[in-house]
Formats: C-alpha cells, structure tokens, sequence
C-alpha cells in the first residue's frame, strides 16, 4: 500500500541542519561525463526547403551534463564532489577540464582516451521548446586498461568517502567489469552505492543501495507499463526483489517520486513544480541531493523529499542546471511553513 508522505510530518528546521552537513560530505562521482550545448533563437516562419521552421540564432552556451552535471549539483549544494570518467583528446574535453576546473574540483580523475570524441549534445531551443537536439559521441565499452585507471583512480581515492554515484548514461563507461571493481573496492565500508540507471544495463546494478530510475525506466526492466498505483508497486517491488538493493526510488515527472523500501514502507511524494519547461538534467538533481542527505545522515524518506524539493526548481529552468543551497532552503521553507 502506498502511503504519501505528509510535509506536516517533517521539521523544516532539522531540513537546514542536514543541508549545513553538506559541506562535510565527500561524493566520487563515476559516469559518462557529457557536455551540453544549447542553440537558443527565435522561430518566426517555415523553412520553404522543407518543412521545418527556420531559427534565428541569438546565443548558444555550453553546460555540464552527464556525471559532470551530478557534480555541478553537488557542489553547488555544497558538497565535495570528485568526478571519475574519461574524455577525448578534442577540444570538447578542454572545455569540459576547464568548467571543472572554474568550479574548483580537481580533474585528475578524467582520463583522456585517444581517437574517443568527449560526448556532446547539442539542443536547438526556439520559445523556451526543444526544436530539435543531435548527438556527437562515441558509445563503444572502456577497454581493459583504461577500466584498470579508473578503478586505481577510485581505490586511491576511497579514504574518506561518503558515497559513490554512478550515472550511466550508456556512453561506455559502466561496464558490469567497472560496477565488479566498485563493489569489491567498497565492500565492507560504510559508503553508500548509489545508481542512475540505464535500461539496459539493470543486470550491472545488483547489491547497490540506491537506484533512481524513472517510470519508463522501472518498467522496461519489469516489461509492464507503468499506468496507475498497482502497476507501480508491482514495478517498484520487483526492482528491490531482483537486485535486492535497499531502496528505489522512481521519479514520474509531473506526478512526484515514490521510495521503494525494502522491508519497508512504500511512500509517494506529489511534485512540488509550479512549472515544468524542461525536465533535462533533472535525474542528475534528484540522485545528487538524495545521495547528500543520505551522507549528511538523513533516513530516506527525508532524503527523497529533499530531493523533490530540488527537481522541482531545476524543472521550471529551461536547460540544463543546478540547484543552489539558498534557492533549496527557500523552497522548503515556503512549501513547510
């Protein structure tokens, strides 16, 4: 039975104590680092070539995605993310070294991989829509000697750490050899595992402690589709059964989150948005600050609700971006006052 959770349940005031521990955590952030890179115009008539509308371009930026946009987000809650995937000796991959750099993280943990393109893509955005986006990567799986730096990177690094994140996007860094390593280079210490997944690597995330997939997500990996309340506990109890993990929270965009514990409750958090323009990077949020509750010492379901709390900013953000503590606190306190 789903139970939702009441914000007249919580203390707003413990809320801000937790958020002031961010500062004391230490996250390793293993994934696909991408950047994403935005056209923005204006659409005013219809190609007469084809089709299609003609934009006017008036800008285009560049922002973290991927696993750099986890750590984006961690650091700008104010936590002490450290970043582990690899890049390609292009120009891209300098941009990417230089964001991080501008952030005041160190780079030593992104290793460039020669005749591999650092994955780009770029999104055509007219009127605050999405006209169209394309993709410049490269997909193949790390090969054996580039898996080994990544592993000797992790165990060099792993005094100290509160949690590792892994978010797949299956650009090639995930590998079941890779998720192997980091389950043996954890075992036995106190670090929390946590997973955004792809859907075709769930056979790699068995054993973790957190997994964040969304509702198309969960229900490719249990083959229903995900429509009301008794196809979403069936999802969410099959994904704790089969990778006996310790919880799983599934995101549904405008209809909230809902935590899978297990042994435990299932809870439903109703979404908190005002407005949605663009849900991009909004996992990436979700996973960075229920991971930092977590670490600062907050049970689950207060780390999940923290965690709706932030994707409901970055959602009525057009693009790709990252929740600020000051902006987090307010709208907790403006949602439980």
């Amino acid at each position: 039975m789903i139970k939702e959770l009441k914000l007249s349940d919580f203390n707003v005031d413990e809320f801000r104590q937790y958020i002031d521990r961010f500062r004391e955590t230490n996250i390793l952030v293993l994934g696909d680092v991408i950047m994403d890179e935005y056209v923005w115009g204006n659409v005013s008539r219809i190609s007469p070539e084809a089709p299609v509308p003609v934009v006017e371009v008036k800008e285009e930026t560049q922002m973290l995605g991927g696993a750099a946009n986890v750590i984006n987000n961690i650091c700008s809650l104010g936590g002490r993310p450290l970043l582990c995937g690899v890049i390609g000796e292009d120009r891209t991959g300098e941009d990417i070294l230089r964001e991080i750099k501008g952030l005041g993280l160190r780079t030593d943990g992104l290793i460039k991989v020669p005749n591999r393109r650092t994955s780009i893509k770029t999104r055509v955005v007219a009127q605050n829509q999405q006209v169209v986006r394309f993709d410049r990567e490269n997909k193949r799986d790390l090969e054996g000697g580039h898996v080994t730096r990544i592993l000797d990177f992790i165990k060099d690094n792993i005094e100290g750490l509160d949690a590792v994140i892994v978010a797949d996007y299956g650009k090639g860094v995930v590998t079941g050899e890779v998720m192997k390593g980091i389950r043996t280079l954890i075992e036995d210490r106190d670090i929390i595992l946590a997973v955004d997944p792809k859907t075709d690597k769930f056979e790699y995330y068995r054993g973790i402690d957190v997994i964040t997939p969304n509702h198309h997500e969960a229900g490719a990996f249990c083959r229903i589709a995900i429509e009301d309340d008794v196809s979403l506990v069936k999802a969410g109890e099959h994904m704790l059964r089969e990778l006996d993990c310790r919880s799983v929270l599934i995101t549904q965009g405008k209809d909230g989150m809902t935590l899978f514990e297990n042994g435990g409750e299932i809870s439903h958090i109703s979404t908190v948005a005002k407005k949605v323009f663009d849900v991009t990077g909004a996992g990436d949020t979700v996973i960075s600050t229920f991971c930092l509750g977590l670490a600062s010492g907050m049970d689950l379901k207060s780390a999940a609700l923290l965690s709706n709390f932030a994707a409901g900013i970055v959602v009525g953000e057009v693009g790709t971006s990252a929740v600020k503590t000051e902006d987090l606190l307010s709208a907790i306190y403006y949602q439980m006052k």
